[in-house]
């Protein structure tokens, strides 16, 4: 111990959670997360930008910027001096650092907060640097990406630095217009105005491991309404839990997620809708003695039955055969995430798409942990972010739809499920890219229509899309449960009456036994008409689509009932 303590301040430190001494080569090496217990441990911003970034990539901006003291503001020492103070003991100008620079090959703007300095509280200086930083991922078409680690607002410049909350955002707010994608990296700690600002205005927000953040702090709850506090409140587990962030990554595994973000943005901006895509299709394999015809009709509760089968693919299982380099992404930014509802980014033969699906269970225990693929309301607020987001960045959405509908319990209730799923409805008929949805098993009702509007509707051939459950019809109308075969026929919910009524595009068969085939068989179909899609101007695709859903519905000429369609108005004169 006395060789220890005759080292130079700054060898060896403890661990603040487990409190193993730790030598700072060691730490460095472990990217200063302690390798006994894995705490992650502050980072300088030098550090944390060469933590992200390619080797030798960045260009800092605007070094030189440095605070004024309007306030002339004084509390144990006045402001000027404690600038000075914090600038000798980081060699930083400010408490943020601004640039250009490279992450898995591609330009982004960089902005990196300093918590050192002055516990990253934002000022004049922080909030001009973050809307630069914006205005340069604008100026140069490339993503932003925002690494917060602070304490709030800085208050030595009063209402002046609570302003810069207004003008980051508003910043943020040119870069969603224009399409610009921004990544928002949550380190620890982030709260007050950045919490309530920029650093929760991502199109994408990861949260480092460890990281604590919200608006107001615990010892301000607790001291100003005198609230207890659960445990692992405000970590970044409490934050995914509820929806807050999309991520929660370990600091070694951090540049790798951002690089495959911004790679996919990248694709993303030369393939926007309107755009060609140059790739060439996906042709599954041919195996011996297959057929790819859908098989000859089975009774509809039949259909309802395979339909709902134990061993049908789940959403993730879909993924997983059709997709390429799936990064999921989590809650409704609101109150929770979801998880009968899956979505993310993806690739479909190498081209960005958004993906999103309902998410049944392989067994039991995963069914329940998904509410069988029942959404409540914080689902259908995870589809419209999720729907958003490809807006802005120009990709295609496709979904796929697998539900018993959506979830008809108080709880969804009191959140406003009817809202939920017509504001989805209504999001999905305007949306300024091209949608192509799958019916993969059950389509049940309104939760599964909010999935299925789209410029192109597929099913395949064991799918079942109906306005209620057989099970359902049979009580209200016949007053027996057990009659739910004989609805079931009347319905007409098999993938062929489908087809006969005009409601779905194409039928996708699927080999018995060969769900890896008949995966191939979606990803071939999805992509195709993904690439007749691509070229469409949005205007053109946005009337067709209009004209399509206009077109639902059989009218007699003489206003009596028919039982056929008079007319297909929404193919008449349409361009795709």
């Amino acid at each position: 111990m006395d060789l220890i303590n005759g080292l130079p301040d700054g060898v060896w430190q403890p661990c603040p959670r487990c409190a193993a001494l730790l030598h700072r080569d060691r730490l460095a090496r472990a990217l200063h997360t302690c390798p006994e217990c894995g705490h992650h441990l502050p980072l300088r911003a030098d550090d944390r930008i060469a933590l992200l970034v390619d080797p030798d990539s960045f260009v800092e901006h605007d070094a030189d910027l440095t605070a004024a003291d309007p306030l002339e503001f004084t509390d144990r020492m006045p402001y000027p001096q404690r600038l000075a103070r914090a600038r000798a003991r980081t060699g930083r100008a400010d408490g943020a650092v601004l640039g250009m620079a490279t992450i898995g090959g591609h330009r982004v703007a960089l902005v990196v907060l300093d918590f050192a300095f002055l516990g990253g509280s934002m000022g004049s200086v922080v909030g001009e640097k973050v809307a630069r930083a914006a205005e340069t991922a604008l100026d140069h078409g490339v993503p932003l990406v925002a690494v917060s680690a602070s304490g709030g607002a800085r208050m030595q410049e009063g209402v002046l630095s609570l302003l810069q909350m207004a003008k980051t955002a508003a910043a943020i707010r040119l870069l969603r217009d224009a399409g610009v994608p921004y990544v928002s990296v949550l380190t620890d700690p982030v709260y007050g105005g950045v919490a309530a600002s920029f650093a929760s205005l991502g199109d994408v927000i990861i949260a480092e491991e460890g990281t604590r953040a919200g608006f107001a702090g615990p010892r301000v709850i607790e001291q100003t309404i005198r609230q207890p506090l659960p445990a692992g409140f405000q970590t970044a587990r409490f934050l995914h839990e509820h929806g807050h962030v999309d991520l929660v990554v370990r600091r070694q595994e951090l540049r790798g997620v951002l690089a495959r973000l911004v790679g996919f943005c990248a694709a993303a901006a030369g393939t926007s809708a309107g755009s060609p895509v140059a790739t060439a299709a996906r042709r599954p394999s041919r195996a011996p003695g297959h057929d790819d015809r859908p098989e000859r009709a089975v009774d509809a509760w039949t259909a309802v039955g395979r339909a709902r089968a134990a061993d049908r693919p789940t959403v993730r299982q879909h993924i997983e055969r059709i997709f390429g380099d799936f990064v999921e992404l989590h809650g409704d930014r609101w109150e929770r995430d979801d998880s009968a509802i899956v979505g993310g980014l993806a690739r479909l033969d190498g081209s960005p798409v958004v993906v999103v699906g309902h998410a049944k269970g392989r067994d039991t225990r995963e069914n329940v942990a998904n509410n069988f693929g029942m959404p409540h309301p914080a689902g259908y607020r995870k589809v419209m972010r999720l729907f958003e987001l490809a807006q802005r960045w120009g990709v295609p959405v496709v979904t796929l739809v697998d539900t018993p509908g959506a979830y008809p319990g108080l709880a969804a209730e009191e959140g406003n499920q009817s809202a939920a799923i017509a504001e989805t409805l209504a999001l999905a008929a305007g949306l300024r890219t091209p949608v192509v949805a799958v019916i993969t098993g059950e389509g049940g009702s309104g939760g599964a229509l909010a999935l299925a509007v789209a410029d192109r509707l597929l099913i395949q051939e064991n799918g079942v899309f109906s306005v209620i459950s057989p099970e359902g019809c049979a009580v209200i109308l016949f007053g027996d449960a057990g009659q739910a075969p004989v609805a079931a026929r009347a319905l007409r919910l098999r993938a062929e009456d489908l087809g006969r009524l005009g409601v779905v595009d194409e039928i996708l068969p699927e080999p018995p036994g060969d769900p890896e085939r008949a995966a191939g068989l979606v990803a071939e179909a999805v992509g195709r008409l993904l690439r007749q899609l691509a070229g469409v101007p949005v205007e053109e695709l946005l009337a067709a689509r209009y004209r399509r859903l206009r077109g639902y519905g059989v009218l007699a000429p003489d206003g009596t009932a028919t039982g056929s369609p008079v007319a297909e108005p929404w193919k008449e004169g349409a361009h795709v």
